[in-house]
């Protein structure tokens, strides 16, 4: 089977029953309310990631997660059903450009101020991006694409990618498969070596690094 990076949101009431979740490398991004995994509860804005089945009980608000899985061999990613939980697929992705060896699964989420960009830039992986606040067009393969909060795109990885931010505050929260030896490194590769010595505008905040097994 061809490995795959899925999107998935699910809605939790505040009685919603106990979610369980197989084993899969996975991040999960708590994009309204609060939801309690094992020991720990995570709130808005929140993420955690495991290789490890998990069970979910969303907070007394109910919960709106985001959550990404890979998967490499066999297993499929799932929606939710159970009785107070709704969920849909956002996005999936067949991962052509998978790195070879041993990799890491990168949650992170990657801020703008109002107007800014990232200049033209590859990574040295494939991931799916979801936007969360503000708005972002996103040129790549010679087309212009713009996003609002809620929507999700993929970027392969080594194909040269263009952003720019609305004229607001933006923000998106993204997953990525990447060779093991980017553990806590940036993945980005600007391609212009006028950019290079640029200030850069983005700020990164890194939720999950984890080594794949």
């Amino acid at each position: 089977m061809t490995a795959m990076l899925r999107l998935f949101e699910d809605v939790l009431s505040s009685d919603a029953v106990e979610i369980d979740l197989p084993a899969l490398p996975r991040m999960i991004f708590v994009a309204h309310g609060s939801v309690r995994s094992a020991d720990r509860t995570l709130r808005d804005g929140e993420a955690f990631g495991s290789e490890g089945a998990m069970t979910l009980k969303a907070g007394g608000e109910g919960a709106t997660l985001w959550r990404w899985e890979f998967v490499s061999r066999g297993a499929g990613a799932n929606a939710l059903a159970a009785h107070g939980a709704v969920s849909h697929e956002k996005l999936s992705a067949r991962l052509d450009t998978l790195p070879q060896g041993t990799l890491l699964l990168r949650g992170d989420s990657v801020a703008f101020p109002a107007g800014g960009c990232a200049y033209l830039h590859r990574h040295q992986g494939p991931g799916i991006r979801c936007l969360l606040d503000g708005g972002i067009r996103i040129d790549t393969h010679g087309r212009s694409t713009s996003y609002g909060p809620g929507g999700a795109w993929y970027e392969s990885g080594p194909d040269p990618v263009f952003a720019q931010a609305a004229d607001r505050p933006t923000r998106f929260i993204r997953t990525m498969i990447l060779p093991a030896s980017y553990l806590g490194k940036s993945s980005a590769e600007y391609l212009r070596d006028e950019d290079k010595a640029k200030p850069k505008v983005q700020q990164y905040k890194i939720f999950v690094d984890l080594p794949l097994k």
